[in-house]
This record gives C-alpha cells, sequence and structure tokens, in this order.
C-alpha cells in the first residue's frame, strides 16, 4: 500500500520503517526541515537501533515533505503520529493533533477514491470521535464512514527496540466503526503474526492508557517493596524473581531502581488522572503511583550523604542520561531530579551518557563549570571517586569502579563487584 504518516518523531518513524520493510512505500510529513532534509539523505533524526541501516537499506522507498496535500493524494492510508504534550494540569494539549486533523481534511477535499486516516498519536478515549472526526469532516465536507475511513491503532513502542517491537509485537490493537476500513486495515497489518484485537474506537484509545497505566503502577509497587526491602536488609531482586515466577504476575518490569520517565508513562499517567477526576472519580492507586515515582530518584542522593555527608564544593560523576538505555531521549529522565538536586547542594558534576548528551544539555544551558560532559566513562571515573548510576548502558558493565564509592539506580553488576563502597537503591 501506499502510505503516508504525519509526523517522524519516534512514533512515526519507526513505524512508517516498519510499514516499509513489509512491502509498502510511505510519505512522511513534517513541519521540521532538519528532519525532513535528514530523512530525504536516510540519516535518523533520533538514535534508535537498526534504524539508520533500515533507512539507508530501503532508500527510494520513502521521502518526506511538507506538503499535506501531496502526501494524502498519493497514498491510501494516512497515520495521524503526532505529539500530545502534557498541560501542567496534566491534560493532553491536542494542538497537533487538531492542526494535523484539519490539514488532512483540507487534502481530502480534493481526493474522491476511499482515505483511511489512523490515529496512533495517543489520545484519551472519544478523542477520535469527539475531536479528529469532526475537524476532518468540517475542512473536507465529507463524512466519516462513508466517505473516508476512520480508525484507532495505538502504539506499543518501547524505545530502543521500536522496530522489533513493531515487526514483532505482542497484539495490534486497531479500533474501526466501519467494515470498510477494517478491511483496509487487516490487509495492511495481515504480514505480521500477532493477534489483532479489532474494538469499537473508544476501547481501543482506552487499551493504550490501562497497558501504560498498569506497567507504571507495576514499577512504582516493585521500587515501594524494594524500599521496604533495602530497610530489612533484604535483595529486592532476589524477592521479585520468585514473584515473578507466578504465571498470574509475570516477572516482566519488577526491575527496582529509581523509576520510570520517559514519553508514555509520566504523561500518560497524568493525562488518566486527570481525565478520570474530570469525570467525578478518584484515581487513588495512580495517584500514589506517580508520588511514589517522583521521589524514586532522589533515593540516590540519600544514600549518597550517608557516604558523603557535605556534597558543597565536590565532584560528583554522574553516569547515564537518557531515560533508559540505547535511546537518546531525556523526556522525564530520571537524570533530570538527581542532577538537579546535586546542583541545588552545591555540588558539582560531570556526566556521560553515549547518547543522550546533547539533548540533555536543553535543560541546563547556562551551567558553566558545573557541570561537565566527558568523553567517555573513564574520563568520569578519573575525575572523581564518587559515581552516581542513572541509566544501565552494557559499557557502564565494562568499567572498573575500584576505589569508588558507588551509588547505583539500575543494579549495574561490575560496579557492585568493584566498587569500593556500593549503594544499591532498593537492594
Amino acid at each position: 500500500m501506499r502510505i503516508s504518516i504525519i509526523g517522524s518523531g519516534y512514533v512515526g518513524l519507526v513505524t512508517g520503517m516498519g510499514f516499509i520493510k513489509l512491502g509498502n512505500e510511505v510519505i512522511f510529513v513534517d513541519v521540521d526541515e532538519r528532519k525532513i532534509t535528514m530523512i530525504n539523505n536516510a540519516e535518523p533524526p533520533i538514535y534508535e537501533e537498526g534504524l539508520e541501516e533500515l533507512m539507508k537499506e530501503f532508500r527510494g522507498k520513502y521521502y518526506a515533505t511538507k506538503d499535506y496535500r501531496e502526501a494524502i493524494l498519493n497514498s491510501d492510508v494516512t497515520f495521524i503520529a503526532v505529539g500530545t504534550p502534557s498541560r501542567e494540569d496534566g491534560s493532553i494539549d491536542l494542538k497537533y493533533v487538531e492542526s494535523a486533523a484539519k490539514a488532512i481534511g483540507e487534502a481530502l477535499k480534493e481526493k474522491d477514491p476511499y482515505h483511511v486516516i489512523v490515529v496512533k498519536s495517543t489520545v484519551l478515549p472519544g478523542t477520535t470521535e469527539g475531536v479528529v472526526k469532526p475537524l476532518i469532516e468540517e475542512h473536507s465536507g465529507k463524512k466519516a464512514f462513508g466517505d473516508f475511513g476512520l480508525a484507532m491503532n495505538p502504539e506499543f513502542l518501547r524505545e530502543g527496540v521500536a522496530l522489533n517491537d513493531f515487526l514483532n509485537p505482542d497484539r495490534v490493537v486497531i479500533g474501526v466503526q466501519d467494515e470498510r476500513t477494517k478491511e483496509v486495515l487487516e490487509k495492511l497489518y495481515e504480514p505480521i503474526n500477532a493477534p489483532k484485537v479489532f474494538t469499537d474506537i473508544k476501547t481501543a484509545e482506552m487499551i493504550k492508557y490501562a497497558s501504560n497505566a498498569f506497567l507504571a503502577t507495576k514499577i512504582s509497587f516493585a521500587n515501594e517493596i524494594g524500599n521496604i526491602c533495602k530497610k530489612l536488609g533484604i535483595d529486592s531482586w532476589k524477592v521479585f524473581e520468585g514473584v515473578g515466577l507466578d504465571h498470574r504476575i509475570s516477572p516482566h518490569f519488577f526491575k527496582t531502581g529509581i523509576g520510570w520517565g520517559g514519553s508514555c508513562f509520566p504523561k500518560d499517567t497524568r493525562a488518566l488522572i486527570r481525565k478520570t477526576e474530570e469525570l467525578g472519580e478518584e484515581p487513588l492507586i495512580l495517584k500514589a503511583v506517580v508520588e511514589v515515582n517522583e521521589k524514586q530518584p532522589l533515593k540516590l542522593i540519600e544514600l549518597l550523604k550517608k557516604h558523603v555527608p557535605e556534597l558543597k564544593g565536590k565532584t560528583v560523576g554522574v553516569l547515564g542520561l537518557a531515560f533508559k538505555p540505547d535511546t537518546d531521549d531525556v523526556r522525564e529522565t530520571r537524570a533530570y531530579p538527581v542532577i538537579k538536586k546535586l546542583l541545588e547542594d552545591g555540588a558539582r558534576v560531570i556526566t556521560y551518557d553515549p547518547q543522550a548528551m546533547e539533548n540533555f544539555k536543553g535543560f541546563y544551558p547556562d551551567v558553566g563549570e558545573k557541570i561537565t560532559y566527558a568523553n567517555s566513562p573513564r574520563e568520569v571515573l578519573e575525575a572523581t571517586d564518587v559515581i552516581l548510576i542513572v541509566t544501565e548502558w552494557k559499557e557502564f558493565e565494562e568499567l572498573d569502579y575500584s576505589g569508588k564509592i558507588v551509588v547505583d539506580g539500575r543494579r549495574v553488576k561490575a560496579a557492585e563487584k568493584t566498587a569500593r563502597i556500593y549503594e544499591g537503591v532498593c537492594w
């Protein structure tokens, strides 16, 4: 099929390249000239394992443009994969979704063949039918489910392994109303060997939120138990090894540490809390999940002060800035509150991350000598005897931490074995 993807961030670019690998052709639409140029040069504007190789291999099967009209008129299916950032009150800002819907509607005015629009952006239940649908209808003069198709197809991609997740998912969830749209999407996803869950549109939207809320809950629960284990001298990882063998529970997402970050869990959990409150319900569990997660990274500082009570004037090494390994994404990274607290306490910071340093500099563009960005992890170890581990990059397992005080938020075994003083957050 011929596919157009609106938005070429993590979700849009990975989704598009995944569809290309399955034999389709893709037009990416973006407002960012830098992204457009990079994509047309087969250069990924984000770091994601395997993405650059795929872009080079299939060059000629895709291109990027700013022109909605060109993309819509030359494709059969359009995916909306733009961002839905959080507002200060936790609700999601739909300005990019609304802008995309209007532009798609304008382009559809000129198109007679049946065209399917699929919302892939994470939006709260009711948004596709209550916001996207009326905007496309208004600007196109056409009617959904008759003149054009409309569906919701949430993404479940984990950054760092997103391409594999797209091609080998646990399930494909598709919310549809009309049979014609269902047939188009069945055909598009036919090469993917995974359960296909067809629902109504609002249910598909809710499946995404419920999934992320549960995974966030599982991590915060593990960390709360881990904090108890720490006080009792119990290894929480061993506890959850035993707990996870129960088939009703499973071992996944039971790695205790300093909590979750990224573009999905924080944003989606807060949005669901806000929506729940609007509906007159009290999201007690979800609020606790967020509260535990906000406190968790500061456990690193608490443990550090056991060994270095006065941080003013001290140089502290921070290994890892991305919210997780194998990505350059620093959205809601646990490194931010950790470094913020170190600076507030008067410490100097030397830090290293193999992919995320440029992105992290956006948080602290003018800190002078307070933050130094190292060229290697060994440079960090050479500069200070006090190390905090925030992200579990594989290369941190190859270091010798002899003579160092290490406070570890991610259980790096090499540090546990070699450090002079070693403290794990939950073990």
